[in-house]
């Protein structure tokens, strides 16, 4: 006859040669003792439950191996923190604990743009209702019914899952689909800055300033350094705007042609 010298602890820890015990005994000796491997067989036998529960915020932009871990520690800080004697089924202790680190997971580190964090928590409560509902209506839920079981206004929900496609920028470098022949958003994205011809046109005059007139350098000084319009400096000095636009005009062919000229001798040098 096996003799337990602490019957008071229930059952010894399950090994190869013994039955395992219930889980309620499980939990109630790890209570008491703390022994690291009671805990190890209890998150072996948990860790179903956890996963389940990871898996109602799987979603295209998290692995879900990624939520698995993220639960299994919920799960471990659920295990450290049950009280058994308070008379609670250990699921429904747990279960707050594994969902509120799966909420704050995707709170802290899967958002890269930040938004509102009662924004980011209502995203959580609305993939986990959309999850639900797919299992009870066998398909995807409507934006009326998914606001009727968290008692939101529509408007609110599709704020959320707006909100929630936009939760990580598209890379520039991105493929168009794989169907067509569109670009990636690098190549068509954004517009030309209304000031690049003054940058060009600064960088130009920069070198050939030396060799020009001191009407032609003011000129070109107030356009491209002190970016003035071209009315501005004809009440300037004192002459009409086509004026002004013929002197920039010739100025800047004289530039480019002796640049030209300076680099067609530099390279006939070489």
């Amino acid at each position: 006859m096996n003799f337990d010298p602490h019957p008071e602890d229930g059952p010894a820890p399950p090994g190869p040669a013994q039955k395992l015990a219930s889980d309620e005994q499980l939990l109630l000796r790890f209570h008491r003792t703390r022994d690291p491997a009671l805990r190890e067989e209890l998150v072996r036998r948990y860790l179903p439950f956890a996963r389940g529960l990871a898996m109602r915020y799987r979603s295209g932009s998290e692995p879900s191996d990624d939520l698995i871990q993220v639960a299994s520690l919920g799960l471990v800080n659920a295990i450290d923190r049950y009280d058994p004697e308070r008379g609670a089924p250990f699921k429904a202790f747990a279960a707050p604990t594994i969902l509120g680190e799966l909420k704050r997971h995707f709170r802290d580190r899967v958002w890269t743009v930040r938004v509102p964090r009662s924004l980011k928590e209502r995203i959580a409560d609305i993939d986990e209702a959309i999850a639900k509902l797919t299992g009870t209506l066998q398909r995807s839920p409507s934006v009326a019914e998914v606001a009727e079981k968290l008692e939101l206004d529509e408007v609110e929900v599709l704020e959320a899952m707006e909100a929630s496609d936009t939760r990580s920028p598209l890379s520039l470098d991105h493929p168009g689909p794989a169907d067509s022949d569109e670009a990636p958003a690098g190549e068509w994205v954004g517009a030309e800055d209304e000031h690049f011809e003054i940058v060009e046109g600064r960088a130009t005059v920069e070198q050939a300033l030396p060799a020009l007139g001191e009407r032609e350098r003011l000129v070109l000084h107030l356009r491209f350094v002190e970016d003035w319009t071209q009315s501005q400096i004809a009440e300037r000095i004192g002459c009409s705007q086509m004026h002004v636009s013929r002197i920039l005009r010739q100025t800047l062919q004289r530039i480019r042609e002796q640049i030209a000229d300076d680099e067609l001798s530099g390279t006939g040098a070489s």
